[in-house]
């Protein structure tokens, strides 16, 4: 194996953002790093709390400097073209956030700079690296399934987050910005079997009434290219005390030969505090009930970041030194996932079936 020491830039300093680069600064091969944001309080903030090298408001900027041979991307959804295009013109490997884009024509653009510059991307669909569904992966490999036929995946949370994201940005709803993963998941387990068809309903109440177009609860039935039929199910609108910190999720997948349950609601660790729990993603928002490990992203503990986004971020770093196999997703099935998305929102919409691939 060849070694190489690392340059990376994080471009956005938001909470994804934060994480990574510290992530990033404790990891052995990294020896330079810089932060931009837009906000230039934010991104000094983040430079001084992970002990980086530079600082800017100016994204282009700091993934041009020659000391940084590797990006990551974590704006909002709807500015990641930009900067992931600078970065592979540049020649510089990236890791972005997802969904790759929030539209069609921005993954588009993504996908064409991708080809003409023959560089590398990985969209961070961090799900992957639970630990949990990285052991249903290998079960899926050694096909103790046989052929699967069909499989349900549901996820929920409270409206406390969703509020949150929404302010961030009214497009990433609850399908957009959550469901997308287990699209990802998914389609991982039975690899090469893509969406074909989608039926999807939904139910407006709660955030409809606070003036976004999002809904309370979706569920969706894709079928795949072989005939199986997946459900797919995300409510974002749980009550705001609602003790998850983060995605309550359930993974089922029935095959001919097996079938397999993955039960990650995380009732199996509750905690009580009469002095409130922070949630990790919703500034000043406390409960008293908390379900522990369910915070999407991981946890801090002793000292460290523990979790899917964690075990990703090193995977991506040990990648790019020691050209070691990832399983990051790539950025052709995040494409898939995203038009699989913007499928079952336009099922909603139309109440209508839609096939795959969409007509743009």
């Amino acid at each position: 194996m060849q070694r190489k020491e690392l340059g990376i830039a994080v471009v956005g300093a938001g909470r994804i953002g934060t994480l990574r680069a510290r992530l990033a600064a404790k990891h052995p091969s990294v020896n330079f790093l810089a932060i931009s944001d837009r906000d230039p309080a934010r991104a000094r903030s983040l430079a001084e709390q992970a002990g980086a090298d530079l600082h800017s408001r100016d994204n282009i900027e700091i993934i041009s400097r020659p000391e940084v041979n590797a990006v990551i991307v974590s704006t909002p959804e709807g500015e990641h073209a930009a900067a992931v295009c600078k970065a592979l013109e540049l020649g510089k490997p990236v890791l972005v956030e997802k969904p790759i884009a929030l539209t069609l024509a921005d993954a588009d653009q993504i996908l064409a700079t991708l080809r003409q510059t023959g560089g590398s991307l990985r969209v961070g669909y961090s799900r992957r690296f639970k630990e949990c569904f990285l052991r249903a992966k290998e079960q899926m490999v050694q096909g103790r399934l046989g052929r699967v036929v069909g499989g349900t995946a549901r996820v929920y949370n409270s409206r406390a987050q969703a509020f949150s994201i929404l302010k961030r940005d009214p497009h990433a709803t609850p399908v957009m910005d959550v469901l997308t993963y287990y699209v990802d998941l998914m389609c991982w387990f039975l690899e090469g079997n893509p969406p074909v068809e989608v039926v999807a309903r939904g139910q407006t109440g709660i955030f409809k009434e606070a003036g976004y177009s999002a809904h309370d609860v979706t569920w969706a039935i894709v079928t795949l290219a072989d005939g199986a039929v997946i459900n797919l199910g995300v409510s974002y609108a749980l009550p705001t005390r609602y003790p998850t910190l983060g995605q309550s999720d359930r993974v089922e997948l029935l095959g001919s030969e097996g079938t397999m349950i993955i039960d990650d609601d995380h009732m199996d660790h509750l905690l009580f505090s009469e002095k409130g729990i922070p949630h990790a993603y919703v500034p000043d928002h406390h409960v008293n009930m908390a379900f522990l490990g369910s915070n999407t992203a991981g946890d801090w503990a002793v000292g460290d970041f523990w979790g899917p986004l964690g075990n990703e971020t090193r995977a991506w770093l040990d990648h790019l030194v020691t050209g070691s196999p990832t399983v990051h997703t790539t950025p052709e099935q995040a494409r898939i996932n995203l038009e699989t998305t913007v499928a079952i929102e336009r099922a909603v919409a139309t109440g209508k079936s839609v096939r795959l691939p969409l007509e743009t």
